[in-house]
């Protein structure tokens, strides 16, 4: 942990550079490695081909970040990565927010150690 899902809207796919959305978003995180150990960050996205914004008169977009964490971190500690996360995705997308239509959101979710299971050789390398 942590995890990163992004859903985005497929009417802004061309316009988004997503791959450069996760690897800003995994940077923020690795920047606090000592609250999110390296091996545990996953990010992805995915593009939404059925959705309806507002009343569906325009073409409006919209791109929602969950970010799934353990428990046991502290709020200042959670506040301060949720806000750098969502700063990098409000520069991210400053310049779509000139040409159109778009809504910017993120989740922080957590959860404790029962009902989740992991397995991961990938710490053995930090």
């Amino acid at each position: 942990m942590p995890h990163i899902i992004i859903e985005y809207t497929d009417n802004i796919k061309g316009e988004i550079e997503i791959g450069e959305l996760l690897m800003k978003m995994n940077d923020v995180l690795i920047s606090y490695a000592t609250i999110f150990p390296v091996g545990g960050i996953r990010s992805r996205a995915i593009e939404l081909k059925h959705y309806r914004v507002a009343d569906g008169s325009e073409d409006d977009a919209f791109v929602h970040a969950m970010l799934k964490i353990g428990a046991g971190r502290n709020e200042t500690d959670k506040a301060k990565v949720c806000d750098k996360l969502f700063a990098a995705m409000e520069d991210h997308f400053d310049p779509l927010f000139s040409k159109r239509y778009l809504a910017l959101s993120m989740e922080l979710v957590e959860f404790g150690e029962s009902g989740t299971y992991k397995k991961n050789n990938i710490h053995d390398r930090y």
